[in-house]
């Protein structure tokens, strides 16, 4: 991968890694979420890994872990979410795999930056795309 890859001035990169050091609790509180489960903290949150997911769970704010990746209606296979964790946001209405679940089924996804790995130099190194470093 090129460094242009991950500059976010350039092509639109997708993110394959994303970041959560701290839940705080003034943010927990701010959200009127109520947490549910272990939510870890994480600087290398991979796809297939636990993500602290915000739902809404009848008119009710919920956190709590969930598998980063999706695993549409039609999968034969659960392995299948470990190649489809990045929708583009033109085409997310219209594919197939990701249509219904963006019509009926919405998630915020509470991270503190994401990423991609991208090789600098001959070192492999995080191209941070958004978030605080």
């Amino acid at each position: 991968m090129s460094r242009a890859a991950c500059d976010p001035a350039s092509e639109p990169a997708m993110c394959g890694r994303v970041r959560l050091t701290q839940l705080h609790p003034e943010f927990v509180r701010q959200l009127g979420a109520e947490v549910r489960g272990a939510i870890s903290s994480s600087t290398n949150i991979k796809p297939t890994s636990p993500v602290c997911v915000l739902i809404d769970e009848s008119g009710k704010r919920v956190l709590e872990p969930m598998t980063w990746g999706l695993i549409p209606a039609w999968a034969k296979d659960k392995k299948i979410g470990s190649r489809m964790f990045n929708a583009r946001a033109e085409t997310i209405a219209e594919k197939p795999s990701f249509r219904a679940a963006f019509q009926n089924r919405r998630c915020g996804i509470v991270v503190d930056a994401f990423y991609e790995w991208a090789e600098v130099d001959g070192v492999r190194v995080a191209q941070t795309l958004r978030g605080a470093d």
